[in-house]
């Protein structure tokens, strides 16, 4: 993508005082509960009212949304709120009855990311259309398959695009329902750095009570702005109940949040700065050499197993290392969630050396 600097003008032009919220329920239920969700929001720093129409399901049976009949529901609130509207599309037909129904903003979700003929379809379904596009990345961490997303709507002539960050699946033990993977998110702002980034901080913590932390977060990393899932009645929501707030929590939440400064021309701040950074440098650069040195021993191990036909992988020994590390990486203030992170990388760079000295 080049000459992209366009991106941004549409979230420019609304010359926003605060960063860009979406807020609204996970899934449009009854007329009377949108309605009242968005009377409740409209006097809010809310900038587009969100519900979910067409919702997809992991296994059939559950509730998989009202269907186009939402979209009436979307247009009473434009009439009688004044606020803006969107909701998630996944295929031509979505595209085409919402924007009969002249829902502002059109998202696509994590489940259809993934699929490159998805979302083929959906840039052919959308081409030059003036509505504002967000694409949520894809459930999987793979940057490719998000960029891949953004780059068949931007060639089908969108103009108006933007990200959600929406965390990303995993088999791994976390305390978040979708693992937020700051760094995927912040390599992709550095692929596309004129691309607004939206936060979607219900679907990373899928806890409530975490939705605030995440949201200060996203905003300290520069994010553009956030999407928060809003009920009136939260614990009786017809689909995921357990991640949205009340509107007064909302309200409250965008009280609280602070909006950090990109920089500031304090001499003390950047003398100060320079400096933890240099600090940073010299450590981050005997990180390198201490993992160099550990990999020299790898190669040993991996010599002496040749010799002596010896499996690569030890699995009681990798264990072993992994309990004392998650043990010693606590005493140093270290999350467990990382510790894993990092030295299955190690492991696997480990192994890696192993079975090339093996091979060779």
């Amino acid at each position: 993508m080049e000459n992209t600097k366009e991106l941004r003008t549409w979230l420019n032009d609304m010359q926003l005082s605060h960063p860009l919220v979406i807020a609204g329920p996970c899934s449009a239920e009854t007329e009377e509960q949108v309605l009242k969700i968005a009377h409740e929001l409209k006097d809010s720093d809310v900038n587009y009212y969100r519900a979910g129409i067409w919702k997809p399901r992991t296994r059939p049976g559950n509730f998989e949304g009202v269907g186009a009949l939402g979209l009436k529901w979307l247009q009473k609130v434009k009439e009688e709120t004044g606020m803006k509207t969107c909701t998630e599309v996944a295929n031509a037909t979505h595209v085409k009855l919402a924007i009969e129904h002249d829902v502002d903003l059109l998202w696509i979700g994590a489940r259809s990311t993934v699929s490159p003929f998805i979302m083929q379809e959906l840039a052919d379904a959308l081409e030059g259309t003036d509505k504002i596009v967000l694409v949520k990345n894809p459930v999987n961490p793979d940057l490719a398959l998000w960029l891949g997303g953004i780059e068949r709507l931007y060639s089908a002539n969108i103009k108006k695009l933007g990200a959600i960050h929406r965390g990303f699946s995993t088999y791994e033990k976390s305390k978040y329902r979708n693992i937020p993977e700051w760094q995927l998110a912040i390599e992709f702002q550095n692929r596309f750095p004129d691309l607004p980034l939206i936060c979607d901080p219900s679907h990373i913590t899928g806890k409530r009570d975490m939705v605030f932390d995440v949201s200060q977060m996203a905003l300290d990393l520069n994010f553009d702005g956030l999407m928060i899932e809003t009920h009136i009645d939260p614990d009786n929501a017809w689909s995921d109940a357990a991640q949205q707030v009340t509107p007064d929590t909302l309200k409250q939440m965008m009280i609280d949040l602070r909006v950090r400064k990109e920089t500031t021309s304090d001499k003390s701040y950047r003398e100060s700065l320079e400096n933890l950074r240099a600090q940073i440098n010299v450590v981050d650069n005997q990180l390198i050499d201490i993992l160099g040195k550990r990999m020299k021993i790898a190669d040993k191990i991996g010599a002496l197993k040749k010799e002596k036909n010896v499996a690569v992988l030890q699995s009681k020994r990798w264990n072993e290392i992994l309990g004392n590390m998650i043990l010693e990486g606590e005493d140093r203030g270290l999350s467990e969630e990382f510790v894993l992170k990092m030295f299955k990388a190690i492991h696997q760079e480990s192994i890696n050396h192993q079975e090339k000295i093996i091979k060779g």
